[in-house]
């Protein structure tokens, strides 16, 4: 593949420039004629699918239901829960004129639906018989994005889902944060093959309006963190203002308790940052739009039906396994240039196949995290693939998970926290929990916290700036 095809830059040389070229030559995205804006291209997208139709069937199978929501809010409605419309009106589209005539009360273009849909959950709870509700909408979110934008991690429009609930009682609710967290946490591992750090946001830092927000939080090659989803416990903060109540068992009239919870595509972002290498893409087989590519290799007409042929065969084979195959049958360009191309687009694994491997009897089989080629005899084909699929996801996460203790380290002297930070990591350090030192810490450094973990264990320790007795340990870092 020549230089202006291919990556020209080196991930661990120019790490930024290789994102980028990995996002555009892949396929995956293009930008738009509107600075902050990305247009997503049908492979970038069906990695989206992939996720989203995942993620889908788990949140129905736990009796949440898809809904749609339109795209302008009012102002007036927008305003009123006022520190969430003080967090958001820095990044708020507005729309003030229809043609040529100014509208009364200016539309935003939503940034987040909390406002617009509990405006309509008022509507829609009477009694203790409608809950929970447990909505999700798949949709896109505008928020104004202007500098540092990145295709994926940081647009003015993002693709994305949001979930919304209602519930009769506190307790339920927050069962309900912790459950779509655990969801997440598992599809992002488990399929994403990214290892994260689950915990609660410090109050600086939680969603604005939110009781407490948690999060899950994961480090990228360059030592900048990416939060990859979170999941807020909302109390009765928009309940009061948007009038969700209902009358519960003994007829009286109660406040409802609320959730809401979101991840966007950025976990795309984090898949290219994690995953990929110099010649491109690498995806996880569970996610991948196409997890196994045949490459029939033909030099003659004679060669070209007996090895299509046989590449069919295979291909029936696995699809029956429901795998997603691709055979590359292409005339015009050469098998060189095929397996570059798939590189590329990073599909788990490759099979060539050629008139001297139907003499032999097999296939060879090229692994595309490692590069690896190995023999395989015909009637193997089924066991050594889903084999070999398998060795691949599970060693991609790995390969995350050693990167993610790598890069985590325990400090409590701010001089070396100095120091550590400019090298990029998660840096675990004792904290008092005061907001002051969070924001001193921001200020000499660039790091806030990312995520104050679950099973985080306190001891004897002093906060890192004020030398007062420390409550807690938090990860901080730079951040997407």
């Amino acid at each position: 593949m020549s230089k202006e095809i291919g990556i020209t830059v080196k991930k661990n040389e120019n790490f930024s420039e290789w994102y980028t070229q990995i996002v555009l030559k892949a396929h995956l995205a293009d930008y738009a004629p509107v600075k902050g804006l990305i247009v997503l291209r049908p492979y970038g997208y069906s990695i989206w699918e992939s996720l989203k139709s995942s993620l889908d069937q788990k949140l129905k199978a736990t009796g949440h239901e898809n809904g749609f929501l339109p795209i302008l809010i009012p102002e007036s409605l927008l305003s009123k829960e006022s520190d969430h419309f003080a967090g958001f009106t820095p990044e708020v589209f507005w729309v003030t004129h229809s043609g040529e005539t100014e509208i009364g009360d200016r539309l935003a273009l939503r940034p987040t639906s909390e406002a617009l849909a509990y405006s309509m959950y008022s509507k829609w709870i009477k009694s203790w018989r409608d809950l929970p509700m447990k909505i999700n909408f798949w949709n896109t979110a505008l928020r104004a994005e202007i500098k540092a934008t990145k295709p994926f991690l940081r647009t003015s429009e993002f693709l994305w889902q949001e979930g919304h609930t209602v519930h009769a009682t506190k307790e339920e609710a927050e069962e309900e944060v912790m459950s779509i967290l655990d969801m997440y946490k598992k599809t992002v591992e488990e399929e994403l093959a990214i290892p994260v750090i689950t915990g609660k946001k410090s109050e600086k830092e939680k969603f604005v309006g939110a009781v407490y927000t948690t999060t899950m939080e994961s480090i990228m090659p360059d030592g900048k963190a990416l939060q990859m989803g979170t999941s807020h416990f909302l109390g009765q903060n928009f309940s009061k203002p948007f009038d969700v109540k209902f009358l519960d068992k003994q007829n009286v009239e109660t406040f409802a308790w609320q959730t809401s919870w979101g991840v966007s595509w950025r976990l795309i972002g984090a898949l290219i940052m994690l995953h990929g290498d110099d010649k491109g893409l690498v995806l996880p087989p569970r996610v991948a739009p196409i997890q196994v590519v045949i490459i029939p290799i033909y030099y003659s007409p004679t060669d070209r039906d007996a090895v299509l042929r046989k590449s069919s065969e295979i291909k029936e084979t696995l699809v029956k396994h429901n795998l997603r195959v691709h055979i590359d049958a292409r005339d015009e360009v050469t098998p060189g240039y095929k397996f570059n191309d798939w590189e590329m687009k990073g599909v788990p694994l490759r099979i060539e196949i050629g008139p001297k491997d139907l003499a032999k009897g097999k296939t060879v089989l090229v692994r595309r995290d490692n590069l690896k080629k190995t023999d395989l005899p015909f009637e193997n084909t089924e066991e050594g693939v889903l084999s070999m699929l398998n060795e691949i996801q599970q060693g991609l996460y790995e390969n995350a998970k050693n990167l993610l203790k790598e890069k985590t380290k325990n400090v409590i002297d701010f001089e070396e926290f100095k120091s550590e930070m400019e090298k990029g990591a998660f840096l675990n350090s004792p904290w008092c929990g005061e907001t002051k030192c969070e924001e001193i810490i921001k200020e000499s450094t660039g790091a806030d916290i990312r995520v104050i973990p679950f099973d985080v264990k306190n001891d004897e320790s002093t906060c890192i700036i004020c030398k007062n007795p420390s409550k807690t340990y938090a990860i901080f870092a730079r951040s997407y």
